[in-house]
């Protein structure tokens, strides 16, 4: 039996470790997602090769080598069109499904795209708004399909990267005016929340 677990961070440094991280804990490629901005994962330490990430971002590999990926996930980066945050860079099961999203006749919007796929998977739909909101303000997501053997130690490893506190993050977005995901907003630019909300 397995469970989903799920992690925001604010920079994609500290989600490429937790990606790392996840598998030295026995945690396959193939059961771990990561979802963020072009803008994010080229700001990640790489500006002065942003233009090369971006321009590489289809064929994955170049991606996976411009952010410090050595191979497995991370070298599998590739550009999705997600309902609601638009392209975005991604690899996973979770980015499949959220961009298969795009082909369904009945699912669009907030009901589909990446809050749709989170939702499908048991993640709270609340969790899920942030999460998509988070990702479009430049945010990286980290969700694994972990057997219950494992839970816990993949809990332990997503909050050991200083982990988002996604229901305090919840409520600095409401408190700045914010009332829920909007796939017709447009991107915005990151920006610190009113109050701390890091787990410690």
């Amino acid at each position: 039996m397995t469970t989903t677990v799920s992690a925001l961070y604010d920079t994609h440094d500290a989600a490429s470790g937790a990606v790392r991280d996840l598998k030295v804990a026995g945690i396959p490629d193939e059961d771990i997602s990561l979802i963020c901005t072009r803008e994010a994962a080229a700001a990640a330490g790489n500006a002065d090769h942003e233009s090369d990430i971006l321009h590489d971002a289809g064929t994955g590999a170049a991606v996976g080598a411009g952010l410090g990926g050595t191979g497995g996930l991370l070298a599998g980066l590739g550009l999705f069109t997600i309902p609601g945050l638009g392209p975005v860079l991604a690899a996973g099961w979770l980015a499949s499904t959220a961009a298969g999203a795009v082909a369904g006749a009945a699912v669009g919007g907030a009901a589909g795209g990446l809050i749709g796929a989170l939702m499908e998977d048991g993640v709270d739909e609340e969790d899920a708004e942030v999460y998509a909101e988070a990702v479009k303000r430049g945010g990286t997501l980290v969700v694994a399909r972990v057997s219950n053997l494992r839970l816990d130690a993949a809990r332990t490893v997503l909050e050991a990267r200083k982990s988002v506190d996604v229901k305090a993050r919840r409520t600095a977005y409401l408190d700045d005016g914010w009332t829920g995901f909007d796939p017709q907003t447009p991107m915005r630019e990151p920006r610190a929340p009113k109050r701390p909300d890091r787990l410690v």
